[in-house]
Protein backbone atom coordinates (compact mmCIF):
# COMPACT_ATOMS: atom_id res chain seq x y z
CA UNK A 1 0.00 0.00 0.00
CA UNK A 2 1.44 3.44 -0.95
CA UNK A 3 2.54 5.78 1.84
CA UNK A 4 0.29 8.75 1.10
CA UNK A 5 1.45 10.74 4.14
CA UNK A 6 5.04 10.51 2.97
CA UNK A 7 4.13 11.44 -0.59
CA UNK A 8 2.25 14.55 0.56
CA UNK A 9 5.09 15.60 2.88
CA UNK A 10 7.60 15.31 0.07
CA UNK A 11 5.41 17.17 -2.40
CA UNK A 12 4.68 20.05 -0.01
CA UNK A 13 8.39 20.51 0.68
CA UNK A 14 9.50 20.17 -2.92
CA UNK A 15 11.38 16.92 -2.25
CA UNK A 16 12.09 14.39 -4.98
CA UNK A 17 13.15 10.77 -4.60
CA UNK A 18 16.70 11.82 -5.43
CA UNK A 19 16.95 14.74 -2.99
CA UNK A 20 15.46 12.80 -0.08
CA UNK A 21 17.75 9.87 -0.89
CA UNK A 22 20.72 12.25 -0.77
CA UNK A 23 19.57 13.67 2.59
CA UNK A 24 19.23 10.22 4.14
CA UNK A 25 22.15 8.47 2.48
CA UNK A 26 20.17 5.84 0.59
CA UNK A 27 19.51 4.95 -3.04
CA UNK A 28 16.61 6.79 -4.76
CA UNK A 29 15.03 3.39 -5.42
CA UNK A 30 14.71 2.92 -1.66
CA UNK A 31 12.76 6.18 -1.37
CA UNK A 32 10.57 5.07 -4.26
CA UNK A 33 9.76 1.85 -2.35
CA UNK A 34 8.90 3.88 0.78
CA UNK A 35 6.43 5.98 -1.20
CA UNK A 36 4.93 3.52 -3.68
CA UNK A 37 5.10 0.25 -1.74
CA UNK A 38 4.78 1.58 1.81
CA UNK A 39 8.09 0.05 2.91
CA UNK A 40 9.45 1.12 6.31
CA UNK A 41 13.14 2.15 6.39
CA UNK A 42 15.57 1.42 9.20
CA UNK A 43 14.91 3.59 12.25
CA UNK A 44 18.03 5.75 11.87
CA UNK A 45 17.21 6.38 8.21
CA UNK A 46 13.56 7.09 9.03
CA UNK A 47 14.61 9.64 11.65
CA UNK A 48 16.84 11.41 9.14
CA UNK A 49 14.00 11.52 6.61
CA UNK A 50 11.48 12.79 9.16
CA UNK A 51 13.87 15.50 10.32
CA UNK A 52 14.51 16.61 6.74
CA UNK A 53 10.77 16.69 6.00
CA UNK A 54 9.98 18.31 9.38
CA UNK A 55 7.45 15.57 10.10
CA UNK A 56 6.78 13.26 13.03
CA UNK A 57 8.57 10.02 12.26
CA UNK A 58 5.74 7.91 13.68
CA UNK A 59 3.16 9.70 11.55
CA UNK A 60 5.16 8.76 8.47
CA UNK A 61 5.87 5.20 9.61
CA UNK A 62 3.53 4.06 12.45
CA UNK A 63 5.25 0.64 12.50
CA UNK A 64 8.26 2.28 14.14
CA UNK A 65 6.30 2.85 17.36
CA UNK A 66 6.20 -0.86 18.09
CA UNK A 67 9.84 -1.29 17.12
CA UNK A 68 10.88 1.55 19.42
CA UNK A 69 8.93 0.14 22.34
CA UNK A 70 10.47 -3.27 21.82
CA UNK A 71 13.99 -1.87 21.81
CA UNK A 72 13.41 0.73 24.55
CA UNK A 73 14.82 3.57 22.45
CA UNK A 74 14.70 6.94 24.20
CA UNK A 75 11.91 9.18 22.84
CA UNK A 76 14.43 12.04 22.97
CA UNK A 77 16.75 10.45 20.43
CA UNK A 78 16.33 12.09 17.03
CA UNK A 79 19.27 10.56 15.20
CA UNK A 80 22.37 8.54 16.00
CA UNK A 81 25.49 9.07 13.89
CA UNK A 82 28.33 6.55 13.82
CA UNK A 83 30.92 9.34 13.98
CA UNK A 84 31.07 13.12 14.04
CA UNK A 85 32.66 13.12 10.59
CA UNK A 86 29.30 11.93 9.21
CA UNK A 87 27.68 15.26 10.16
CA UNK A 88 28.07 18.21 7.80
CA UNK A 89 29.01 21.39 9.65
CA UNK A 90 25.67 22.78 8.46
CA UNK A 91 24.00 20.51 11.05
CA UNK A 92 25.74 22.40 13.86
CA UNK A 93 25.19 25.79 12.23
CA UNK A 94 21.49 25.15 11.57
CA UNK A 95 21.02 24.19 15.21
CA UNK A 96 22.62 27.43 16.42
CA UNK A 97 20.74 29.51 13.85
CA UNK A 98 17.41 28.21 15.17
CA UNK A 99 18.22 29.02 18.82
CA UNK A 100 16.13 31.75 20.42
CA UNK A 101 16.91 31.41 24.13
CA UNK A 102 20.16 29.55 24.75
CA UNK A 103 23.30 28.22 23.10
CA UNK A 104 25.72 26.14 25.20
CA UNK A 105 28.98 24.70 23.89
CA UNK A 106 31.21 22.43 25.98
CA UNK A 107 34.34 21.22 24.20
CA UNK A 108 38.10 21.11 24.45
CA UNK A 109 38.57 22.97 21.16
CA UNK A 110 36.21 22.03 18.27
CA UNK A 111 38.04 24.40 15.93
CA UNK A 112 36.43 22.56 13.02
CA UNK A 113 33.44 24.89 13.44
CA UNK A 114 35.39 28.07 12.78
CA UNK A 115 37.51 26.39 10.10
CA UNK A 116 34.48 25.22 8.13
CA UNK A 117 32.23 28.19 8.92
CA UNK A 118 34.22 31.43 9.25
CA UNK A 119 31.00 33.38 9.99
CA UNK A 120 30.48 31.56 13.30
CA UNK A 121 31.29 34.62 15.44
CA UNK A 122 28.96 36.79 13.38
CA UNK A 123 26.20 34.20 13.79
CA UNK A 124 26.71 34.13 17.56
CA UNK A 125 26.64 37.94 17.66
CA UNK A 126 23.33 37.87 15.76
CA UNK A 127 21.85 35.33 18.16
CA UNK A 128 23.05 37.36 21.16
CA UNK A 129 21.62 40.57 19.71
CA UNK A 130 18.21 38.89 19.69
CA UNK A 131 18.49 37.97 23.37
CA UNK A 132 19.94 34.48 23.11
CA UNK A 133 22.23 33.65 26.07
CA UNK A 134 25.45 32.03 24.88
CA UNK A 135 27.89 30.09 27.05
CA UNK A 136 31.08 28.62 25.61
CA UNK A 137 33.39 26.42 27.68
CA UNK A 138 36.77 25.54 26.17
CA UNK A 139 39.52 23.30 27.48
CA UNK A 140 42.35 24.95 29.43
CA UNK A 141 45.41 24.19 27.29
CA UNK A 142 47.64 24.04 30.37
CA UNK A 143 45.47 21.59 32.30
CA UNK A 144 46.58 18.02 32.94
CA UNK A 145 43.34 16.60 31.58
CA UNK A 146 43.76 18.30 28.21
CA UNK A 147 47.36 17.12 27.97
CA UNK A 148 46.32 13.61 28.98
CA UNK A 149 43.67 13.57 26.25
CA UNK A 150 46.35 14.46 23.72
CA UNK A 151 48.42 11.46 24.84
CA UNK A 152 45.42 9.12 24.77
CA UNK A 153 44.42 10.17 21.26
CA UNK A 154 48.05 10.09 20.12
CA UNK A 155 47.60 13.73 19.17
CA UNK A 156 50.46 14.93 21.35
CA UNK A 157 50.64 18.68 21.93
CA UNK A 158 48.29 19.23 19.01
CA UNK A 159 45.22 19.32 21.22
CA UNK A 160 46.81 21.96 23.45
CA UNK A 161 47.52 24.18 20.47
CA UNK A 162 43.98 23.68 19.22
CA UNK A 163 42.60 24.76 22.59
CA UNK A 164 44.63 27.95 22.30
CA UNK A 165 43.47 28.43 18.73
CA UNK A 166 39.83 27.99 19.76
CA UNK A 167 40.28 30.60 22.49
CA UNK A 168 41.75 32.98 19.91
CA UNK A 169 38.73 32.41 17.65
CA UNK A 170 36.21 33.21 20.39
CA UNK A 171 38.04 36.12 22.08
CA UNK A 172 36.47 38.77 19.81
CA UNK A 173 33.11 37.87 21.42
CA UNK A 174 34.19 38.94 24.92
CA UNK A 175 32.64 42.37 24.42
CA UNK A 176 29.23 40.93 23.48
CA UNK A 177 26.84 41.31 26.47
CA UNK A 178 25.01 37.98 26.06
CA UNK A 179 28.14 35.89 25.43
CA UNK A 180 30.16 34.25 28.23
CA UNK A 181 33.47 32.51 27.58
CA UNK A 182 35.20 30.25 30.12
CA UNK A 183 37.94 27.63 30.22
CA UNK A 184 37.64 24.34 32.11
CA UNK A 185 39.99 21.65 33.35
CA UNK A 186 37.58 18.74 33.55
CA UNK A 187 37.89 15.29 32.06
CA UNK A 188 35.64 15.69 29.03
CA UNK A 189 33.46 12.62 28.54
CA UNK A 190 31.27 14.27 25.90
CA UNK A 191 31.38 17.42 23.81
CA UNK A 192 28.01 19.16 24.00
CA UNK A 193 26.38 21.53 21.52
CA UNK A 194 23.03 22.78 22.80
CA UNK A 195 20.52 25.09 21.13
CA UNK A 196 17.36 25.60 23.20
CA UNK A 197 15.74 22.14 23.48
CA UNK A 198 18.00 20.38 21.01
CA UNK A 199 21.50 19.04 21.60
CA UNK A 200 24.27 17.24 19.74
CA UNK A 201 26.29 14.98 22.04
CA UNK A 202 29.69 13.90 20.71
CA UNK A 203 30.71 10.94 22.87
CA UNK A 204 34.43 10.48 23.48
CA UNK A 205 36.11 7.11 23.04
CA UNK A 206 39.51 6.32 24.51
CA UNK A 207 42.21 6.57 21.85
CA UNK A 208 39.86 7.97 19.19
CA UNK A 209 39.77 11.57 18.01
CA UNK A 210 36.40 13.28 18.53
CA UNK A 211 35.64 13.33 14.79
CA UNK A 212 35.70 9.51 14.78
CA UNK A 213 33.41 9.09 17.81
CA UNK A 214 29.58 8.76 17.80
CA UNK A 215 27.14 11.66 18.00
CA UNK A 216 23.54 11.53 19.10
CA UNK A 217 21.02 14.26 18.34
CA UNK A 218 18.61 14.79 21.24
CA UNK A 219 15.40 16.78 21.47
CA UNK A 220 14.09 17.49 24.97
CA UNK A 221 10.84 15.71 25.79
CA UNK A 222 9.63 16.58 29.28
CA UNK A 223 11.71 16.57 32.45
CA UNK A 224 14.30 14.13 33.69
CA UNK A 225 15.31 12.59 30.37
CA UNK A 226 18.64 12.19 28.63
CA UNK A 227 18.60 15.80 27.50
CA UNK A 228 18.37 17.08 31.06
CA UNK A 229 21.15 14.72 32.16
CA UNK A 230 23.56 16.29 29.68
CA UNK A 231 22.27 19.82 30.36
CA UNK A 232 22.96 19.36 34.07
CA UNK A 233 26.41 18.02 33.20
CA UNK A 234 27.13 21.22 31.28
CA UNK A 235 25.99 23.33 34.22
CA UNK A 236 28.23 21.42 36.62
CA UNK A 237 31.29 21.99 34.43
CA UNK A 238 30.34 25.62 33.89
CA UNK A 239 30.33 26.28 37.62
CA UNK A 240 33.94 25.08 37.91
CA UNK A 241 35.18 26.88 34.79
CA UNK A 242 37.12 30.16 34.87
CA UNK A 243 35.91 33.27 33.02
CA UNK A 244 38.25 34.42 30.26
CA UNK A 245 39.57 37.92 30.86
CA UNK A 246 39.28 40.50 28.12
Amino acid sequence: MPNERLRVAMASGGWTHATLADATGVDPKSVERWVNLGRTPRRVTALKAAEALREDVHALWPALRQARAARAVSPELVTLYDQRADLPVSTFIDLISQARQRVDVLVYAAVFLHEAYPRLNELLRERAAEGCAIRIALGDADSENVQQRGREERFGHGIESRCRLALMHYRPLLDVPEVELRTHETTLYNSLYRADDQMLVNAHVWGVNAYGAPVWHLRRNGNGGMFDTYAESFNAVWETARPVEG
